[in-house]
């Protein structure tokens, strides 16, 4: 029915007319992409007014304004002794006001003079600026034009956003042509009314008259937002009719042998009761002729690798395997190190794999897993190559699950028979959230710390207080406290005032000898070495300045000092997880944010909300609210959405109408929300 448009929708830039391979490619470095749909879903930012005006008398220096002038004279420009002069158009407008047109390029001279001809009118359409020598002046303007073409300049211009080699025209030009194309393939007969509503709901936004066109509860925008919505909600809900779809499909394991009670025996703490609520979640699961697809949100230091531990013991009793996947090597071998000793207590054989292994060592692990001697495996993407098979997969446990694309989740479960999914994440995000991005997961929430660990002290300090802070943290240093130390950026830059980790590292490490240093242009055996020795309760190694390489996969109980520098330019997220590597001990911990004097309003409440608590929820709901769903996931989030119209703080409602929505049991097969699903590529919805 829509096939045609459908079809357009997917057409390369490159043959839309005036275009070409070149400009395609710009487009990409842009958009992302470079179809005419992947053009359509990168909408204005605002809307420029033109005003039109009879002279410049009636303007304010800095309008966009639109005007009639009369050529009166050329200067050509150039360099004269030294200094550069721009080519000067000399106008005057209908009151005889002077105008002068001001070009910076002095390469293009006669281009401009056969634009702009003496003694001939001519519509020129960009911002005033003004000079005590030469008056009203208007550089570079965007529009020249004959007085018959005045059409061509709008009254009111949509600015996208834009890159290198794309100028404004080029995007008016390019949307005229796309929309031109679109109307004359719908056919009133075989367009169906959903797909009419949609491009019409994209042609307002493209041609908006006003910013309210815009805003996030703008008709047009509200509606493609719900669609967006609707796409992402339908293909969650066909993804747990497929789940459903399995039952039967996998058998429930029957126990074999007596280890869970073992497992518990062996902890040195009691259990909160939110792990145990939690694990009580997952063994229900194991119980289910379904495969368990379950996310684990915990706060940094929650707990989560021993619920992981549990399950994966768990699933020992049945004779089965279990993997736990990690996105470094330093964590896989930190999981392996905590994890290792029980195993070998339990008689259970557990191993690490990484891309380090290499030939007869590989070749024995490998063996080991194939024959079903290895209970649970530890490691990286190495877990999932094409020559690892397991003899019966029947856990895979992902941590900091967001590190992984669908594609590389699909390769794990591939290597089993339908084996359950555990997913874990330290990353909270709020609930009406986490139910559009992990909706075809079930959800469970550890939101106790483990007994005995202590709040940690946070407080905001200017950087101009540095020395004083060196003062107060080396008594501790003397007394055994170590200490990270983040910097934003590795060496120093003319461009930023930001402090480097290497100038840091210097400074720092005559004042405490011994002090480590840490960053991601390190090669990686000197960084895990680096890290390591940290980490070790007998090293000298006291400081460790680093970058946020740090922000996941170092467990040092010990560190119980953490200062970020530049801590303003950081999100609430990332402060949160990089605050999470102390505080991992029973003692006293400290996380200091120390600020430049540039810090924004919206800065120093980002370091408020740090300082007020320390509830990873609180916090991402406050990140959420502060930066809007798009910056908060990010674009290295590879398995979660990136949303093109939908705002969290405005659109609230249309993430439960859609819900809605998608809960109808024909959703597989409604064409609209196939069309859709396809439009916003679902296939980076988790589980997809």
């Amino acid at each position: 029915m829509d096939k045609e448009i459908f079809d357009f929708f997917n057409t390369d830039l490159q043959f839309i007319h005036g275009v070409g391979p070149v400009l395609a490619s710009k487009f990409n470095d842009v958009l992302g992409g470079r179809r005419v749909l992947d053009f359509l879903l990168h909408i204005p930012s605002y809307v420029r007014p033109r005003e039109i005006l009879d002279s410049v008398m009636n303007a304010q220096v800095g309008d966009t304004i639109t005007i009639s002038v009369m050529v009166k004279s050329h200067r050509k420009g150039g360099v004269f002794k030294g200094r550069r002069r721009p080519t000067q158009i000399i106008c005057a407008d209908k009151f005889a006001a002077p105008v002068t047109i001001q070009f910076f390029n002095v390469n293009y001279l006669d281009y401009w003079t056969e634009k702009l001809p003496i003694g001939q009118w001519r519509i020129i359409s960009g911002k005033l600026d003004f000079s005590n020598r030469d008056g009203a002046i208007i550089n570079h303007p965007e529009f020249i034009e004959l007085p018959e073409n005045a059409f061509k300049i709008p009254t009111h211009q949509a600015i996208y956003p834009s890159g290198e080699g794309l100028t404004q025209k080029t995007f008016s030009n390019v949307r005229d042509q796309i929309f031109k194309i679109i109307h004359e393939r719908i056919n009133a007969d075989n367009t169906s009314a959903n797909m009419m509503e949609f491009v019409d709901a994209l042609e307002h936004v493209h041609f908006p008259e006003t910013n309210d066109d815009l805003a996030p509860n703008g008709t047009f925008i509200m509606k493609l937002a719900y669609c967006e919505l609707f796409a992402h909600q339908s293909a969650i809900a066909i993804n747990r009719s497929i789940r459903k779809a399995q039952t039967n499909k996998r058998a429930v394991r029957a126990k074999k042998y007596d280890l869970v009670d073992k497992f518990y025996g062996l902890l040195p703490f009691r259990l909160t009761d939110a792990q145990q609520r939690t694990i009580d979640e997952i063994f229900a699961d194991f119980n289910r002729p379904v495969p368990m697809m379950r996310l684990v949100q915990g706060d940094v230091g929650s707990g989560k690798t021993m619920v992981a531990m549990a399950a994966m013991v768990k699933m020992a009793e049945s004779g089965a395997q279990s993997v736990l996947l990690a996105p470094t090597d330093t964590l896989a071998q930190q999981h392996f190190a905590k994890i290792k000793p029980m195993c070998d207590k339990l008689g259970l054989v557990c191993d690490v794999l990484t891309g380090r292994d290499k030939g007869a060592i590989r070749r024995e692990k490998l063996i080991s897993l194939k024959s079903g001697r290895t209970k649970i495996a530890i490691g990286t993407h190495a877990l999932f190559s094409e020559d690892v098979i397991y003899k019966d997969l029947g856990l895979v446990v992902i941590d900091e699950q967001h590190r992984f694309g669908v594609a590389q989740r699909t390769a794990m479960r591939s290597k089993g028979d339908n084996p359950d999914m555990l997913a874990l994440s330290a990353t909270p995000i709020p609930r009406t959230l986490s139910m559009t991005v992990y909706g075809d997961m079930d959800i469970s929430i550890i939101n106790e710390k483990p007994a005995g660990r202590l709040p940690i002290k946070t407080t905001k300090l200017p950087v101009e207080r540095v020395g004083a802070l060196l003062g107060r943290i080396a008594p501790q240093i003397e007394n055994g406290a170590k200490v990270f130390w983040v910097c934003p950026l590795v060496e120093e830059s003319e461009t930023t005032d930001m402090m480097a980790a290497q100038s840091r590292f210097e400074e720092l490490n005559k004042y405490f000898h011994g002090t480590g240093l840490c960053h991601g242009q390190m090669d990686k055996k000197t960084r895990d070495k680096v890290m390591a020795e940290f980490a070790d309760t007998n090293s000298k190694m006291r400081v460790l300045v680093s970058t946020t390489v740090i922000e996941v996969g170092i467990d040092v109980p010990s560190a119980t000092i953490m200062v970020i520098e530049n801590a303003e330019r950081f999100g609430l997220a990332a402060l949160h997880q990089l605050r999470g590597r102390v505080g991992r001990g029973s003692q006293q911990s400290y996380c200091i944010l120390l600020y430049g004097n540039n810090i924004s309003p919206d800065g120093l409440k980002r370091l408020d909300v740090l300082c007020e608590t320390d509830d990873g929820f609180v916090i991402a709901e406050q990140d959420l609210m502060m930066r809007g769903v798009g910056e908060l996931l990010g674009t290295k989030q590879s398995g979660w959405i990136q949303y093109h119209f939908v705002n969290y703080r405005e659109h609230r409602d249309l993430f439960k109408l859609a819900q809605n929505a998608s809960m109808n049991n024909n959703i597989a097969e409604n064409n609209w929300a196939k069309q859709l699903r396809n439009i916003f590529d679902c296939s980076t919805i988790a589980g997809a």
